[in-house]
């Protein structure tokens, strides 16, 4: 299911994003030696003792600041905590502590969530230099130096302990994420699914303003419907409550474990439809196209081919789609929503044996071979599928810079023709071996 949040903040230039790299294991902030470079949340997945979570990098917090900027970041930071299960609070081990900081953990103290505060730039440890950060009556503070990786183990060590075991009623049920533009339908959808007014229902944009969870059963079988706000494109969301709005449905999609995607039939695909569908597929999750208000086309026998070629047009990236025409208003069809979402859930959970999968890698490259670079060519030793959700495939070869898009393309498209893995992404990574050893071919 999803994973847990951990939030980093802090004042600006306490060495945020530098930790947030390290645990994420790669560079994903800008790390600049001046406040406010880092203004939008980033995130990473990361794991730690088994455990996966997904770590959220924040702008520095500045309270009392009225600037607009500032204003900007601490929204941001502010919905990273309300979502985060664990907030890391970072503070300078150079410096003495500020006033901000102490604004900064008076907030975190009544936020209700575990707090662990974090002294950066301790290159030296020794007890003495954290007896005055006991201050900010946030408990015993841990000593790292983010930028030498030191000690980060120790303060991971205590973020994770906080995560539930997993066996909650919760972890059971499947998110199902409704997600699109603005009226495009996405409350009476979850209105007619769970079969009450859940949701208000207008014709005026922008009424549902937060991402709604709704427990509930069908069938025997338990799901959370997570009801968002309509995703608008960036220069239309001018309103602080919609701009927080939007950054939770977009949050709402990554905890989500299947997303309906659901378009305006009578005004067709747009090109917003399309972005939001393409950060779907970049977050790697099953989904199903759900044309709504379809009572109000006109049609004849072709009507539905006309509009799969458009989608087939417009979608060529992720040409896995599955699609369902649908009224949320008269109830046409929706009763095949919930089979769809357990198909394509099942097909991003689907695992290929490591020795039937190898067979299918050895056919396909004997069948079509890599084209050579440079006089070199790529060979590929073995295959294996370490992870699910979405169905991820690692091939070892002996140079992964010889693997070109378009043969990763067909090799993908292989493994689509023999497995089905119609409404998921699939991933296909290559990875460097030594050059010595025999591959597939």
């Amino acid at each position: 299911m999803s994973n847990p949040l951990i939030a980093i903040v802090g004042r600006p230039n306490v060495g945020k994003s530098t930790l947030f790299n390290k645990i994420a294991g790669r560079k994903i902030s800008i790390t600049e030696n001046r406040p406010g470079v880092t203004r939008d949340r980033l995130y990473a997945d990361a794991v730690w003792r088994g455990k996966k979570f997904t770590v959220i990098d924040t702008g520095g917090i500045e309270l009392k600041s009225e600037d607009t900027m500032w204003r900007e970041i601490l929204r941001q930071a502010d919905l990273a905590i309300d979502m985060a299960q664990v907030i890391l609070l970072m503070v300078d081990g150079k410096e003495e502590l500020a006033s901000s900081d102490y604004d900064v953990a008076d907030k975190l103290r009544r936020c209700g969530k575990p707090v662990i505060l974090v002294v950066n730039k301790v290159d030296n440890y020794s007890p003495d230099k954290l007896f005055e950060y006991y201050a900010l009556g946030l408990g015993e503070p841990f000593a790292v130096s983010a930028e030498h990786s030191q000690g980060i183990g120790d303060v991971l060590d205590e973020a994770v302990s906080y995560f539930e075991s997993g066996d909650s009623e919760e972890s059971d049920r499947l998110k199902i994420a409704v997600v699109g533009k603005p009226n495009a339908g996405k409350s009476s959808l979850v209105n007619r699914l769970l079969g009450a007014e859940r949701s208000i229902v207008t014709d005026m944009a922008g009424t549902t303003r937060d991402a709604i969870d709704t427990p509930f059963e069908y069938d025997g079988k338990k799901y959370t419907l997570i009801d968002t706000a309509g995703i608008r494109k960036k220069k239309n969301v001018s309103d602080d409550v919609e701009y927080y709005s939007v950054m939770r449905a977009l949050d709402a999609v990554r905890r989500a474990d299947v997303c309906l995607l659901v378009v305006d039939s009578a005004e067709g695909l747009t090109e917003q439809d399309v972005k939001i569908i393409g950060y779907v597929h970049e977050q790697g999750k099953p989904s199903v196209i759900v044309m709504n208000k379809w009572d109000l086309i006109e049609k004849d026998t072709k009507t539905i081919n006309k509009f799969e070629e458009k989608l087939r047009s417009e979608l060529r990236f992720m040409d896995y789609y599955k699609s369902l025409y649908i009224s949320a208003k008269t109830g046409q069809r929706t009763e095949k929503i919930f089979k769809l979402v357990q198909e394509v859930y099942a097909h991003a959970n689907f695992r290929v044996s490591t020795g039937t999968l190898n067979d299918l890698i050895l056919d396909a490259v004997r069948t079509n071979e890599p084209a050579s670079y440079n006089g070199r060519r790529l060979k590929i030793y073995y295959c294996t599928q370490p992870s699910v959700c979405p169905p991820t495939f690692v091939l070892s070869v002996n140079d992964e810079m010889l693997m070109h898009f378009s043969y990763k393309r067909y090799l993908e498209n292989v493994l689509r023709r023999s497995f089905d893995f119609s409404g998921t992404p699939i991933r296909l990574i290559a990875r460097t071996r030594g050059e010595n050893e025999d591959g597939l071919m």
